[in-house]
């Protein structure tokens, strides 16, 4: 028989491994024999302190001959094997829980007493070991000649004396002894005790796995035990909670009604035991509490089925049967997806280089993947890879931002065509007047007016162009993060070279939009035949706007008819209207008294400062519809090279400038490839945690496969 005692956690629930048939076969076999053959040996503990600290004792005993041990090891003794292996291999580390049997209790509850006689040894007491730490007690009924006591602790194993070995024959069980419940410290225990030992308890609990073996003392109400109110925050309906119940020989009065009321929801139901009393061997403890359930007059009216030792036994051993047929197929199947994960991961880590050739060959595929992908999503619109992030759907984005900066060159304040309507013309054309021929139009005066107005829109190309940078250099840092994200060490000079490749590239295209702004200064022409279509049809309308803004002595030549009112609607300038609907029918003689006219695509426009420079008006006028004309050819032609220009500098970006900035950073700086070489402390150190992983789970396989087989 061995028992080992050490700090572990609990493992996961899982479908049945055994089909259900023969499950219940071996459920009624265990269930019957678990009592023909029960006889305990002696179990001693070490001491710690409070923590998770691994200890672990064995001891070893001659075989018994009774049904239950050959039919449990033909049956059931490797899959038990099988989970304590697991355990040893300290599966849980990989978040893998094990069916195990957890054994709580109240301080001074009985709970150690409970634990000697399943395990027929005597614990060590007043120690405070007992009750500071979890421990693993694994019982094992091994074919031995003679009994032998082991005790392991951090892998190494001790032979101790064979006079602590009582009696042969145990029931193969392995149960995690957790600490008992204390509010006050005692032997130098720290103030929180309460808090830790909650904490450890509830972690242990906690998980479906487990298998609440609850020591109540018959000498106290159930309801207000702390270890009944913990077990009932994880297992509200009882179904994975057993409790023993001990010193019935103590409080006999009303405990038939406590375990049969079951006022605090005992799913897996009651055994009540009695304790051993002074050096009464387990034996002799064995007769003396088979006699007391027997004869005396309260006790003896509890079933059989619910009083002694080797009923709580034979319990136990048939909970942890059931336990292990069911969760065994998950963890196998756990132990499967878990290492199959831990493999994939370890592949997709950066390859591990050991020579620069190496390392230069990574280097190309890294750079050959990003152009590849900033190709695809800065060229030809794709974005697969990059299915749900907005922000790289980047011809997209990029025809949204040429849409602005379009949007803001006509809503600018010098797009607007009421904005001092003529006024600005007229100032120009008296300080450009000279001694020539009247009624010409000056060119220096249309080119005057013409500067002004690109000066006012000048800082808008080049913000679009800056803008447009600031995004690209945001897509082309997120694209070579992304594909060099396993090589820290090229990260840094990838995102050097990057931000400087877009200084470049953002200067060469604001020098160029500032060159094409200087153009449009230096001088005024368009072969588009738009420009003169429009002007001569904003020309047509001249007459009829001269005519409402000078006296009739100064209009032009032509009919004095009067306009009937249904006729109005068929002026030239088409939009041109009054005040008030009562001027409308009214001889054009009476169109001088209008103070404000609606020429078609300029608005409202106040005629009576106009009158004021009534020797200018048809030069300020003409001047007037061509740059309205002219202005319209030049925003398109801002907007359409801006355009041009921006596909011409992202193609160049990408089929050229990009690899060679990358190359040049990385092979001009000292040791640039050779960085690659070294491998980052966080990725060796994930790389080794990795390995371990996949060891451990291999290891684990193995040991589950051998059941499956």
């Amino acid at each position: 028989m061995k028992g080992h005692w050490r700090g572990s956690r609990p493992g996961n629930a899982a479908p049945a491994l055994v089909p259900q048939r023969e499950r219940e076969e071996l459920a009624r076999s265990i269930h019957r024999a678990a009592g023909e053959s029960f006889n305990v040996p002696v179990l001693n503990k070490g001491s710690s302190t409070l923590h998770q600290h691994e200890e672990e004792y064995s001891l070893e005993l001659p075989e018994q001959n009774a049904p239950i041990i050959a039919f449990y090891n033909d049956r059931i003794r490797p899959l038990l094997d099988a989970v304590d292996s697991l355990r040893d291999l300290m599966i849980t580390k990989e978040d893998i829980q094990l069916p195990t049997i957890v054994v709580v209790g109240d301080q001074s509850s009985g709970k150690s007493s409970v634990l000697e006689s399943l395990a027929g040894i005597n614990l060590p007491r007043g120690l405070g070991i007992c009750t500071r730490v979890p421990l693993i007690m694994r019982l094992q009924h091994q074919p031995l000649p003679q009994p032998e006591l082991v005790l392991k602790f951090k892998g190494k194993v001790v032979k101790t004396d064979e006079e602590h070995v009582r009696k042969n024959g145990v029931p193969d069980l392995t149960m995690v002894d957790l600490p008992g419940i204390t509010r006050v410290p005692v032997h130098g225990q720290p103030e929180d005790i309460y808090d830790q030992i909650r904490k450890i308890i509830m972690e242990y609990i906690t998980p479906e796995e487990s298998i609440i073996l609850n020591v109540l003392s018959a000498t106290v109400d159930f309801t207000t035990c702390e270890s009944i109110r913990m077990s009932q925050m994880v297992d509200k309906s009882g179904e994975r909670t057993l409790a023993v119940v001990t010193k019935s020989d103590k409080a006999p009065e009303g405990l038939l009604e406590k375990v049969t009321a079951d006022d605090v929801n005992i799913g897996l139901g009651y055994v009540c035991v009695r304790n051993r009393i002074g050096d009464e061997s387990y034996e002799e403890g064995r007769v003396e509490e088979a006699k007391l359930f027997e004869t005396h007059p309260m006790l003896s009216k509890i079933d059989k089925s619910m009083v002694g030792v080797p009923v709580l036994a034979q319990k136990l051993v048939q909970i942890q049967a059931e336990s292990i047929a069911k969760n065994l197929p998950e963890i196998v199947k756990s132990i499967n997806e878990k290492l199959n994960l831990n493999v994939a991961e370890l592949k997709g880590m950066p390859k591990k280089m050991s020579s620069l050739s190496e390392a230069i060959t990574v280097f190309m595929q890294i750079i050959g993947s990003a152009k590849e992908s900033l190709r695809k999503i800065l060229l030809r619109g794709e974005f697969d890879e990059y299915p749900d992030e907005k922000k790289m759907h980047c011809t997209a984005r990029l025809v949204e931002l040429l849409d602005q900066y379009s949007d803001e060159l006509h809503t600018n304040a010098e797009s607007n065509p009421e904005k001092n309507f003529l006024m600005e013309e007229i100032m120009v054309l008296e300080e450009t007047k000279g001694i020539w021929l009247p009624n010409f139009l000056p060119r220096t005066a249309f080119l005057t007016v013409h500067q002004r107005k690109v000066n006012g829109i000048s800082s808008i190309p080049t913000s679009f162009a800056e803008k447009v940078w600031n995004y690209v250099e945001e897509v082309v840092i997120s694209v070579i993060m992304r594909h060099s994200d396993k090589y820290h060490q090229l990260q840094l000079p990838f995102r050097r070279a990057g931000q400087n490749l877009i200084a470049k590239m953002k200067e060469r295209s604001v020098d160029w939009v500032m060159e094409i702004v200087e153009m449009e200064k230096l001088t005024d022409y368009t072969c588009n035949p738009e420009y003169l279509s429009d002007w001569n049809k904003r020309m047509s309308y001249q007459h009829s706007f001269l005519k409402a803004v000078l006296p009739a002595e100064e209009w032009p030549s032509f009919s004095k008819a009067v306009l009937p009112k249904e006729e109005w609607p068929s002026v030239p300038m088409g939009a041109m209207a009054v005040d008030s609907f009562s001027k409308l029918g009214l001889p054009y003689e009476e169109w001088s008294s209008f103070s404000k006219v609606w020429p078609e695509g300029f608005g409202k426009i106040e005629v009576e400062k106009l009158r004021q420079f009534r020797h200018v008006l048809p030069q300020a006028f003409d001047m007037k519809m061509r740059m309205t004309a002219y202005w319209k050819i030049v925003l398109r032609r801002l907007v359409d090279c801006m355009a041009l220009h921006l596909q011409l500098s992202v193609s160049k970006l990408v089929n050229k400038e990009f690899e060679k900035e990358i190359v040049d950073e990385l092979m001009g700086a000292s040791g640039g490839i050779e960085r690659m070489l070294d491998e980052s402390p966080s990725v060796n150190a994930k790389r080794l945690k990795i390995n371990k992983s996949i060891e451990l789970l291999q290891k684990s396989k193995e040991v589950v496969a051998k059941i499956m087989d």
